[in-house]
């Protein structure tokens, strides 16, 4: 392999576990057509077709709003890389059952604790830490889904520690975003590096929408023609790129609040030929605003009378209100309990280790070991809310500490793990630049996974921060047969 081993001459694999190095910078085996094919574009094509990817995504509209300090609420093209990740198709196969596994506990822990409260009752999770965390609804208790299927569209993140061991670092159940550019990666991924997929057999990913729809049809059983549309907040939302992508791909109406009206039990759409009836709502906004009569009064994005028209069985939901009480991180930390409580099995897949410091024990350890943890607020997201203990000055732990002290319930603390790395394009050169995985689960009468997900890099050099918001980017993700990597 000599043009790759020229073109990764100064790349130095980083110390924890890297996809495509071993520590001693030797090639791992599964990686070495990529690397020749890699090798004979060379970096300079490489970095135009990078930037031809750019051109592209930009006319495309993959956009994202940017949280970074100064510019809050700036569109950027989405960051892209075009390295590949590679996940081989046997692996992938334990991945997926460890994530079908884990959304199943999910489940039953949502029915329950919004019903009889089983899991409380016999001492496993404690009603405080439920009701105290910012995603209960108690309106919620009582309600049956269709299906009694709680979380239809998930998107799981996955990490490979230093040893290269898979864990779960997150549950994001609510309205998990990112597949409209999981999507779009491989569309600019086939167009710019044709040469890349040569030989190899790649599992496709065009059928997402598809799946999608399916899995939202599958939701109304009452009608053998479910109508079905994707409510958005509206075109200043973060993510609405993805909500017209969305609906565009599967071929429905993008709707906000005041297109619905609710009437005699049932949901309907406003058009110029009269209303009609809505039988699945994919939404895309938060729980507070989907019913000014049941949640937040002043709501202008949702639809008065849904809740009661969901509550009657003539509507679906997706994903159903109160699933945000498993996204919090404190209740994360119980889902492996989930797991052996409600299936009688052990964890496919293991969460990362994590301190409850709620509890006096945990808390003690924490605050005694802060420089060396990762501090976690329990309600925050995109990266915000954190302590990374190694990286942070004397007066930051200090400042944490006494957070911590004064509202132990809201953090969680976790070892500061090696995420591994996947070379990536840092100012033209490349770079092991830290990486997690976010698969996507759709589940209505069955359950499918995405053939991989969307990989997001944080290409800020030496950063573990790898949310868009924060200078994160992503990259293409190949789940390939064993034969063909």
């Amino acid at each position: 392999m000599p043009e790759a081993e020229s073109m990764f001459t100064s790349y130095k694999p980083s110390k924890g576990y890297d996809e495509y190095f071993s520590a001693s910078a030797e090639p791992r085996s599964a990686l070495q057509p990529l690397l020749s094919s890699l090798g004979q574009l060379g970096i300079e094509e490489i970095n135009r077709s990078h930037a031809a990817a750019g051109m592209l995504l930009k006319r495309l509209g993959a956009t994202f709003r940017l949280n970074d300090s100064g510019e809050q609420g700036v569109e950027r093209i989405l960051p892209f890389d075009p390295l590949p990740r590679l996940i081989r198709s046997g692996e992938w196969q334990t991945l997926e059952r460890g994530l079908i596994q884990r959304l199943e506990a999910i489940d039953h822990f949502l029915g329950d604790v919004y019903g009889e409260q089983k899991i409380v009752a016999d001492g496993v999770v404690p009603l405080e830490d439920i009701e105290t965390s910012h995603g209960w609804r108690p309106q919620m208790r009582g309600f049956h889904p269709p299906l009694n299927r709680w979380c239809h569209i998930s998107g799981l993140d996955l990490i490979r520690d230093g040893q290269g061991t898979w864990r779960v670092l997150e549950d994001n159940l609510r309205c998990p975003s990112g597949v409209a550019y999981f999507l779009e990666n491989r569309r600019v991924m086939k167009r710019m590096f044709p040469s890349l997929f040569a030989g190899r057999t790649v599992h496709p990913i065009d059928d997402y929408p598809s799946h999608l729809l399916q899995a939202l049809r599958e939701l109304a059983p009452w009608t053998d023609t479910p109508t079905v549309v994707l409510l958005t907040p509206g075109v200043f939302n973060s993510a609405y790129f993805e909500h017209s992508y969305l609906a565009q791909q599967m071929g429905i109406q993008l709707v906000e609040g005041r297109d619905l009206v609710c009437e005699a039990n049932r949901v309907w759409m406003r058009s110029t030929s009269g209303h009609a009836p809505v039988d699945v709502i994919y939404r895309r906004i938060d729980d507070d605003f989907l019913d000014p009569a049941v949640f937040r009064s002043d709501s202008m994005l949702g639809v008065r009378g849904l809740m009661e028209a969901y509550a009657a069985g003539r509507v679906a939901i997706a994903n159903a209100p109160g699933t945000g009480v498993a996204d919090d991180k404190l209740i994360y930390a119980y889902v492996p309990e989930m797991i052996r409580y409600y299936l009688g099995e052990e964890p496919i897949i293991e969460n990362v280790p994590t301190y409850i410091c709620s509890r006096p024990d945990d808390q003690a350890y924490v605050l005694a070991h802060l420089k060396d943890l990762v501090v976690k607020s329990v309600g925050e997201a995109g990266g915000y809310g954190m302590l990374i203990g190694p990286h942070a000055s004397q007066q930051e732990i200090l400042e944490f500490a006494e957070k911590i002290k004064a509202d132990p319930r809201n953090f969680i603390a976790q070892p500061t793990l090696e995420l591994s790395t996947v070379p990536s394009l840092s100012e033209g050169e490349l770079y092991p630049c830290h990486v997690d995985l976010r698969p996507y689960v759709l589940r209505g009468k069955g359950a499918w996974v995405s053939p991989g997900g969307l990989t997001r890099v944080a290409l800020r050099r030496g950063s573990l921060v790898v949310n868009s918001s924060q200078g994160g980017g992503c990259k293409d993700t190949w789940i390939v047969d064993e034969s063909s990597c």
